[in-house]
């Protein structure tokens, strides 16, 4: 089955990941800006990060037949240096109409801490001034609840933001019907050890349906997964699933979502026409 992995980090995964995701059936992907394993210090090393996601991953993905989408920012984990986070953020319109790019992302908290949410609303300023599709990302563990409610009452006190427009990752049980409730899309982000497992997802989708829901691998420098998603369409088929749901959910959802933005021009394996929003 074709699938859209709609969160994975492949500046941290070897090439041979690209050509194992291709036998899976992977046929685009989408990309955040995230942490590259440590803090970096200046302007400078967020723009060669953003030349990286802009230029040399899509290369490498177009390799094995996938194409590659992405998001910048500079993410929760460094946004408490408030300085640096506003440069990077005066910097991103040099990049932002790249044929590749989707929207703002992933922007959202990691400690809970004023200074990131300051960083955060920034983030939303310049996607509502650019007119970009915005990917949130919520904490880890103990702080995902606070977090994640702290994230949704900074997007639904702003009238001009379309939440149609928002994705809203990271999601686990506790939090995925306030997410769905706003009117916000969801993803939930399949690990081997913290946050959802493919069985976990599994069960959110039959407790609250398939609708403005994805899942992806995020893939990043901890202990992850590329593959996760072919492991929940193999879980899904073990619960008898139709083929028509799963492909909802892997395929038909990114696609939608995506569809909304400027930069997504997506050719499907099985057809001669792109998909493009423009």
């Amino acid at each position: 089955m074709d699938y859209i992995d709609p969160h994975i980090h492949m500046v941290s995964r070897i090439t041979d990941d690209y050509e194992t995701l291709a036998r899976m059936g992977c046929v685009a992907l989408s990309e955040p800006a995230f942490w590259a394993g440590f803090d970096r210090g200046t302007v400078d090393g967020f723009r060669d990060y953003f030349r990286q996601l802009t230029e040399v991953e899509p290369k490498r993905a177009a390799q094995y037949g996938i194409q590659h989408f992405c998001w910048l920012c500079i993410n929760a984990k460094e946004a408490e240096n408030v300085s640096l986070s506003r440069e990077v953020i005066a910097m991103i319109p040099e990049f932002i109409h790249k044929p590749n790019v989707l929207g703002i992302g992933e922007i959202g908290l990691n400690k809970n801490t004023r200074n990131e949410a300051i960083v955060f609303l920034e983030h939303m300023e310049l996607a509502i001034q650019y007119e970009q599709q915005i990917l949130i990302h919520t904490p880890h563990l103990e702080d995902k609840f606070q977090g994640t409610r702290m994230i949704l009452d900074m997007l639904t006190s702003d009238r001009r933001i379309d939440r149609n427009r928002v994705l809203v990752d990271h999601v686990e049980e506790h939090t995925v019907r306030h997410v769905l409730d706003e009117g916000f899309w969801a993803g939930m982000t399949l690990y081997p050890v913290t946050k959802c497992t493919p069985s976990r997802a599994a069960d959110i989708i039959e407790m609250y349906g398939p609708e403005r829901l994805m899942v992806n691998s995020a893939g990043d420098w901890g202990p992850s997964k590329p593959t996760a998603v072919p492991d929940f369409i193999m879980e899904m088929r073990r619960r008898k699933h139709p083929e028509s749901l799963i492909r909802k959910i892997v395929y038909e959802n990114p696609l939608q979502y995506f569809s909304q933005s400027q930069g997504f021009r997506f050719t499907p394996r099985d057809a001669s026409e792109t998909v493009d929003a423009r």
